[in-house]
Order: C-alpha cells, then sequence, then structure tokens
C-alpha cells in the first residue's frame, strides 16, 4: 500500500463476508436502494455490490477517514451499482438519504451496536423505521447474548476488551435490541447462527 492509498483494512472482512452475502441474497429484496450504515473500512461495501446487482448499494460513515477509505476502495474495485460514501451518524434524527429523498428498501448494518454506545442502536431502530416502507428489511450482524443460550468464552472475552476502552461500548443484549426494534414497528423475523459466534438479526418493518 503506497503512502497516498487511503484504503485501510479490517480482517475480519475477508471471514465473515461471503457467510453474510449468503444471507443478504436470501433477505434483500431483489431490487431497490440498500443502505449501509457505519461501513467501516468500505471492505463490505466493495465485496457485497457486485453480487448483489441490480440492488444499489450505499454506504456510509459518521468518520471522514473512513469514508476516503470506503471511497478508495471504490476506485481499486469500482461498481456501477455502488453509491459514493454518504455521511450519517446513525443517532441524527435526520438522515442524508432523507434529505436526497433516495428511497431505501432495506439497511444492513454489520459490526456497529456493540462498537458504539447504546445510542447508537436506538438511532439506528429509529432511523429504521422513519425511511424503511411497509416491509422493508433491517440486517444487522455482530456477537450478541441471547437470553438462555450458553455464552461462548469468545464473546465474553471481547465484552470485556471492548468496555476497558469504553464503557459505553460492549456485546449486546439481543433481548434488548428486540425490543428497541419492536417499540419502532421493525419486528424480528430471523436469528441466524454465523462463524466465530456471530449473529444474523433480521427484521422488517410492519
Amino acid at each position: 500500500m503506497n503512502n497516498d492509498d487511503e484504503r485501510k483494512y479490517a480482517p475480519a472482512t475477508e471471514r465473515n463476508r461471503e457467510a453474510i452475502l449468503a444471507v443478504l441474497l436470501r433477505i434483500l429484496p431483489p431490487r431497490g436502494n440498500i443502505l449501509e450504515i457505519a461501513s467501516g473500512t468500505g471492505e463490505h461495501a466493495v465485496y457485497f455490490a457486485p453480487h448483489l446487482a441490480p440492488r444499489m448499494w450505499i454506504p456510509s460513515d459518521p468518520d471522514p477517514q473512513l469514508r476516503a477509505s470506503i471511497a478508495a476502495w471504490q476506485r481499486h474495485f469500482p461498481a456501477n451499482n455502488l453509491e459514493p460514501p454518504l455521511n450519517i451518524d446513525a443517532i441524527e434524527s435526520v438522515w442524508e438519504v432523507e434529505t436526497r429523498e433516495m428511497g431505501i428498501k432495506a439497511i444492513a448494518n454489520i459490526n456497529m451496536i456493540h462498537i458504539s454506545p447504546f445510542s447508537a442502536c436506538l438511532g439506528l431502530m429509529a432511523g429504521a423505521s422513519r425511511i424503511l416502507p411497509a416491509g422493508g428489511i433491517l440486517y444487522l450482524y455482530g456477537p450478541f447474548f441471547q437470553a438462555g443460550e450458553k455464552i461462548a468464552p469468545s464473546n465474553l472475552e471481547f465484552n470485556q476488551s471492548l468496555r476497558s476502552q469504553n464503557p459505553e461500548w460492549g456485546v449486546r443484549k439481543l433481548a434488548a435490541v428486540v425490543d428497541v426494534a419492536k417499540n419502532k414497528g421493525l419486528n424480528l423475523q430471523e436469528i441466524i447462527p454465523m462463524p466465530a459466534n456471530n449473529l444474523s438479526v433480521v427484521f422488517q418493518k410492519s
């Protein structure tokens, strides 16, 4: 990587992208705009978009350095159905897709809820409730604590590591996330076990 290359790398992306894509291909509507909240480095976006055509993939992130990384990845792996990254912070009461009147059919959110304050989860659910049409899909991916399920030691260690970095971070109880979603008209459809003790969680707007 040369000094002019603004691409950032998240090693977990290459490990989880195929498993996530398999779920997305099954649950996403066959066409329309798909908004990714908290796209991070942009590696997922450039991998998913070509596989998900004719759907349009719209990445976003509130961090300007990460938006630069997303754009840099797009320059290396351009796709006709991949939009430039938007500046969206999940906690904001209005998202850029709303001001630009970009109709969104589904939202994907990968590895954000545990690496942010719970207010980001609340904002995500509020935003999904505002912009998704009836039947629209919200897809979450990441580690969760499930009631009645044995907690993987790796998730306990990860939770401790997150909280040591920021006490507002941490692996969330899935029941709490589901309750927030339900209060916003987003109904739980599916919980799918994923590699490395992660889950795919699918909601649908009522």
